[in-house]
C-alpha cells in the first residue's frame, strides 16, 4: 500500500510547479531579454562591444530591469546623454579652475564642451529615433555621437593636452554608442 504524501511535500511540489510555470510564461512572453542576455548577444554580434562594460552600465539604469531589447537600446542612448552632460560640466570646471590651462588647451577644452553638448543632443535624438522605431536613423545618431568624441580627442591632442583630461568620458561615449548600435541591430 502506498503511503500518503505529507502535506508539506505537496505544498512544496505545488510551489515548485507554479514557479516553473511562471518562469516558462515569462520566457515565452518575451521577458527573456535581460541586461545580461542582451549584452551577451550584442557582444557576440559585434566584437567592439565590451560585455562587462555593457552589463555594468545598463544594469544600473532604473529602466533596465523591465526593459526588452528595444528598451535597452534606448537605455544605452540615455546613458550616453548623461555622460555627455557630465563631460560638459567637467570641461567647464576645468576651464574655471584657478590657473586653468590657457592658449591652445583652453581653446580645445572650450571646443570639447561644445562638442559634448552636441553629443548629448545626438544621443537624445538616437533614443527618440529608436523609440519611434526608426532604427537606421537612431544608429546614425549614435555614430554621430561617437564621432564627436573623436573630434574632441583630436582637438585636445593637437593642443598638446596629453593625456587628455576627458579621456574617460571619450572612451565611455564611444563604448556606449557601440553598445547602442549593437543592441539596436538585435531588435526584431
Amino acid at each position: 500500500m502506498a503511503r500518503p504524501t505529507p502535506p508539506t511535500a505537496r505544498l512544496l511540489a505545488a510551489g515548485l510547479l507554479a514557479a516553473a510555470a511562471v518562469a516558462l510564461g515569462c520566457l515565452a512572453g518575451g521577458a527573456g531579454a535581460t541586461v545580461v542576455t542582451t549584452c551577451r548577444a550584442a557582444a557576440d554580434s559585434d566584437a567592439r562591444v565590451d560585455y562587462g562594460f555593457c552589463v555594468a552600465e545598463l544594469g544600473t539604469h532604473r529602466e533596465s530591469p523591465d526593459a526588452d531589447t528595444w528598451g535597452l537600446a534606448k537605455v544605452a542612448a540615455l546613458t550616453g546623454v548623461n555622460n555627455a552632460d557630465d563631460t560638459v560640466y567637467d570641461a567647464k570646471a576645468l576651464l574655471a579652475k584657478p590657473g586653468a590651462a590657457g592658449g591652445p588647451t583652453r581653446a580645445a577644452l572650450e571646443r570639447c564642451a561644445k562638442l559634448y553638448d552636441s553629443m548629448g543632443f545626438a544621443f537624445a535624438e538616437a533614443e527618440d529615433e529608436i523609440n519611434n522605431r526608426r532604427y537606421a536613423t537612431g544608429k546614425e545618431k549614435a555614430a554621430e555621437a561617437a564621432s564627436l568624441a573623436h573630434q574632441c580627442d583630436d582637438a585636445l591632442a593637437k593642443a598638446g593636452a596629453v593625456p587628455s583630461p576627458l579621456a574617460k568620458h571619450s572612451s565611455y561615449s564611444v563604448k556606449i554608442a557601440t553598445i547602442c548600435t549593437a543592441i539596436t541591430n538585435l531588435i526584431k
